[in-house]
């Protein structure tokens, strides 16, 4: 067989299949689009992305066009079986060639899909939900969409398909079951069991006193039925079995897959950033200062009604996650907290810390207080704004006539009552702001009752003051109204402690925005760095989760955050720098060799020597 890597076999023709396809649901959807440049570098026209097509989704996202003439014959069979095919072009860097399915016609096909897996791969799925049926009959349909496109070239084309996660798996499995001539990759981002169990708290990477992982002591096949993901489980275990390639995003997973889905990966595939999309690092330096000043804005109007806070002694800190209490790190970090405001405020220490939780959940409206708070902010800024060239003529005159500089020569009489007047109502009774921006539809939210537990309740002799931030940043929220990615840039520091996280994207965003983090080894990325040999650099920092408690692994994440605390302008800007330089490495256009080993692989497999 020839060389199986990049020197091997290239495919002539290469789809990648994922449910996040113009549909973004997760990370998945950043790995797709960040890496189309590189992709399409390496196979150019010859490469077709494919996901699902939901009309109110697709706004903004697809443009669609005539489907060229060598498919029309394809697409006219696809349509009499109720598969109603969209071609186009995905609007991001590339514009690469999109097909999107609308597949409810093809569903009245659901009995008949289970049935067959059930057959060919023994998928139990007898009592499924709608979420498993619904991706399994889309990507069963991209399946027949494959085959019926390109029958007509399988004998002459080498052809390889990419299926990112279970919910393209049926795609694989019909490619299988019907003994087509296309190479197939299968990649697993998280196992379905292990994500499930460590949801519930089990810390799957842990290890007994025979240095045996915990996974290795159960039956796989029967907690899959505990947590009831058996049917999600088994098109996981039956695609990354029966795949040509079989792969995952980190070592970690590797290890977890072995276990889970009784394959080793035949190959990793990191996921990385497109870099270039990124400010570069003299802008990134500049933009953190604006940035930075625009959230120091937004925490006067938060916390002055309520007491004076320090601006030149207080860092940012923050996370960003989705909702997932334990598996994000969430409860461990509050602990951590609690731990540095004690010891702050033991030290009597200047320095204030506050804290974003950017974690979307159900919410209901923005706080009023902080809506009014806000308009009275403004008020008065708009006052100053409404005197500045006055102010400004006065203090010149003053400055020029050599006289002492004071509030009277300054300000007029009657600008000072107005301006107290304003004062007067912007000021609050109450003696500390909330924890919370908003109104949440959970009247007993997790999240805020560990923050009360851990006594962070934001008063005015708390050192670290925390402001949990639910709903998406998009530029227009009506109350920091930055984006993501400037909301990050704005920060001091960055902290993931996730006990569960196949790879984990935002450390990776945040150093290529030259702000320093902190994830865990229990993440893939913070895996690799610590492979690696350099877990200890002050740009990323890894907390060590394995086969730790929550309570020692609080501990050291408060560490953490206190010495970063300590750091002098100078040092902070050092790791920043750091932070940078480490991102850099995990640019996709160093790591989508990982991808063409994949798909080398299994041309190899199928069109090799003797094929």
């Amino acid at each position: 067989m020839p060389d199986e890597k990049r020197g091997g076999l290239k495919a002539d023709f290469l789809f990648e299949v994922s449910w996040e396809v113009c549909n973004k649901v997760g990370g998945i959807h950043t790995v797709l689009k960040s890496k189309i440049p590189q992709m399409m570098n390496i196979y150019g026209d010859k490469y077709c992305l494919v996901g699902p097509y939901f009309h109110d989704r697709v706004k903004g996202e697809f443009e669609e066009l005539i489907m060229p003439d060598e498919y029309r014959e394809g697409t006219e069979s696809l349509k009499a079986m109720g598969i109603l095919p969209h071609y186009g072009k995905w609007l991001t860097e590339g514009n690469p060639n999109t097909l999107l399915l609308d597949f409810q016609p093809f569903f009245r096909e659901r009995d008949n899909i289970k049935r067959q897996l059930w057959e060919h791969f023994k998928v139990d799925s007898l009592n499924s939900p709608y979420e498993f049926d619904e991706p399994v009959v889309w990507a069963w349909a991209v399946g027949v969409a494959i085959e019926s496109f390109f029958k007509r070239y399988i004998s002459s084309w080498k052809t390889v398909a990419i299926f990112h996660e279970w919910l393209s798996g049926a795609g694989l499995l019909y490619i299988k079951s019907r003994e087509l001539k296309i190479g197939t990759v299968f990649i697993t981002h998280a196992t379905v069991l292990g994500r499930s169990m460590a949801n519930h708290g089990i810390d799957i990477y842990s290890h007994d006193a025979q240095g045996k992982n915990i996974m290795e002591r159960i039956d796989i096949g029967k907690e899959s039925y505990v947590y009831r993901v058996h049917s999600k489980h088994h098109v996981e275990k039956a695609c990354a079995n029966a795949a040509d390639t079989f792969a995952t995003v980190s070592e970690i997973t590797g290890m977890e897959a072995a276990i889970v889905l009784g394959r080793k990966p035949d190959v990793l595939v990191p996921n990385g950033l497109d870099i270039n999309n990124f400010p570069s690092l003299d802008e990134g330096m500049i933009s953190h200062r604006v940035l930075r000043d625009k959230i120091y804005h937004f925490l006067l109007s938060y916390f002055f009604p309520y007491y004076h806070l320090d601006i030149e002694e207080t860092l940012i800190y923050f996370t960003a996650c989705r909702y997932e209490l334990h598996d994000k790190g969430l409860d461990i970090l509050a602990r951590a907290l609690c731990m540095l405001n004690e010891r702050l405020k033991k030290e009597s220490s200047e320095r204030n810390i506050v804290v974003f939780f950017w974690v979307p959940t159900g919410i209901r409206a923005i706080k009023s207080e902080l809506v009014e708070n806000k308009l009275l902010f403004k008020d008065i800024e708009d006052s100053l704004k409404d005197n500045s060239e006055h102010v400004m003529w006065r203090l010149l005159s003053t400055i020029v006539a050599d006289k002492p500089i004071t509030k009277d020569a300054i300000f007029t009489k009657e600008f000072l009552t107005e301006l107290k007047s304003k004062l007067l109502r912007f000021k609050r009774d109450n003696a500390s702001p909330p924890i919370c921006t908003h109104d949440l539809i959970d009247p007993n939210d997790p999240l805020t009752t560990i923050f009360n537990g851990c006594s962070l309740k934001n008063t005015k002799d708390d050192r670290v003051k925390v402001i949990f931030y639910p709903t998406y940043l998009t530029g227009a929220d009506g109350l920091m109204d930055l984006t993501y990615y400037e909301a990050l840039q704005g920060s001091h520091l960055g902290i993931f402690p996730s006990f569960y996280e196949p790879w984990g994207y935002t450390p990776l965003e945040t150093g290529v925005l030259g702000v320093p983090s902190i994830t865990s080894d229990l993440t893939g990325f913070g895996n690799h760095l610590i492979r690696q040999d350099i877990y200890k650099a002050m740009g990323i920092r890894v907390l060590a989760r394995m086969d730790k408690s929550d309570e020692e692994s609080a501990r050291e994440l408060s560490e953490m955050l206190y010495l970063y605390s300590t750091f002098t302008k100078k040092k902070r800007v050092e790791c920043k720098l750091e932070s940078r330089a480490l991102a850099n490495a995990y640019d996709w256009e160093v790591l989508v060799s990982n991808y063409e080993d994949a798909v080398n692989i299994a041309t190899a497999k199928v069109f090799g020597t003797g094929n």
